[in-house]
């Protein structure tokens, strides 16, 4: 299983790469922006696949946590929020969606500025 989460996450990684260096770097609609949408829609799809057993745990190791995690890690962010709403645990979902964005971008400033 372990082989094939990596070899999904190589995949992901490069296309995520792939797709960084064919758009437009200063633009909010750049390469990372891309993969965090479509990498969200695709874990969401792969999710409810993999949940209602309709999609086999190899697959869900190559595509969701492999390619989808590497591709963007936005996608099981956005996932694990989704999680949080479906099971009624508002609170939780909007605390953890406000501070991980908030945070994260507090300490990405933190790390560029050093």
């Amino acid at each position: 299983m372990i082989a094939l989460i990596g070899i999904g996450g190589a995949l992901g990684a490069a296309t995520r790469y792939w797709i960084g260096m064919a758009m437009p770097k200063h633009s909010i609609i750049n390469g990372i922006w891309i993969a965090n949408i479509t990498g969200s829609f695709i874990l969401g799809i792969l999710a409810d696949l993999f949940l209602s057993q309709q999609l086999a745990e190899w697959a869900w190791a190559f595509f969701g946590i492999g390619f989808c995690g590497a591709y963007t890690t936005f996608s099981t962010f956005s996932v694990e929020a989704l999680e949080m709403i479906r099971t009624q645990q508002l609170r939780s979902a909007v605390i953890y969606i406000l501070s991980s964005v908030i945070i994260s971008v507090t300490f990405a400033a933190i790390g560029f500025f050093m």
